[in-house]
């Protein structure tokens, strides 16, 4: 395993235990709590920083394979959900919690694509778009869930 891959990891399991840390004490305040609204505030802007990162690893990708058909799809895409995480930090916290739990199950479904050829094949790592993909899946599951948490 390489020092970058290991590092990889840990960040990618460092980001989702303390995000959902934050998603889960988030749902266990009562709604009707001012402190509430803060915390789901506060999960949304961490929530659309992480969606920002995880589209931005196509622009390196993009960048590595720039001779690669169909790249600058990936690129347009990886801008498409900045501008959602930028948007949604505009948004009531409910509403953004929803866009960015869509916006996760979108690029999960962007990560897949690459494997059929829908997108540019090979553009990453198989383990990486698999990856990728779950996590994707994990963080916008925790994204929606104080909202589910809500009566």
């Amino acid at each position: 395993m390489s020092e970058g891959l290991r590092t990889l990891l840990v960040a990618a399991i460092a980001f989702g235990a303390g995000f959902s840390f934050h998603s889960l004490r988030t749902a266990a305040i009562p709604v009707s709590s001012p402190e509430r609204l803060i915390s789901e505030l506060r999960l949304a802007q961490i929530a659309a920083l992480l969606l920002a990162l995880s589209a931005g690893a196509y622009l390196g990708f993009a960048a590595i394979h720039e001779e690669r058909t169909g790249v600058g799809l990936d690129i347009a895409l990886t801008a498409g959900f900045f501008v959602l995480a930028a948007y949604t930090l505009t948004c009531d916290p409910r509403q953004a919690l929803t866009l960015l739990a869509l916006g996760f199950a979108a690029h999960a479904v962007i990560d897949i694509a690459h494997r059929p050829g829908l997108l540019p094949d090979a553009l990453a790592p198989r383990w990486y778009t698999v990856g990728c993909a779950s996590y994707d899946v994990l963080i916008g599951a925790l994204c929606y869930f104080p909202i589910l948490r809500r009566p």
